[in-house]
């Protein structure tokens, strides 16, 4: 069961980590999933978002709630120490 503490735990992980490069894997379905690398760039009540895009490539925003990191269908890993974010 999910509990509120949970969520806030990783609402305050992500908090902490805004402005840091992160990989982002989203399972898409069944056997599909996307993995990009962006930058965390806003968390809000509900949501967080997530700026990807390079030099080449005309940049855009995506959002997941913390829910989607619970229950692992969205996984976060820091680029710079490889650490993933999600629920202990």
């Amino acid at each position: 069961m999910i509990e509120k503490n949970d969520l806030f735990q990783i609402k305050k992980s992500l908090e902490n980590n805004i402005g840091q490069r992160v990989q982002l894997t989203a399972k898409k379905g069944r056997k599909k999933s996307v993995t990009r690398q962006g930058i965390l760039e806003s968390t809000y009540p509900s949501i967080f978002i997530v700026k990807i895009g390079n030099e080449t490539e005309m940049a855009r925003r995506v959002s997941y709630s913390y829910t989607d990191v619970l229950t692992k269908t969205v996984e976060l890993v820091l680029c710079d120490n490889n650490k993933v974010i999600q629920c202990s």
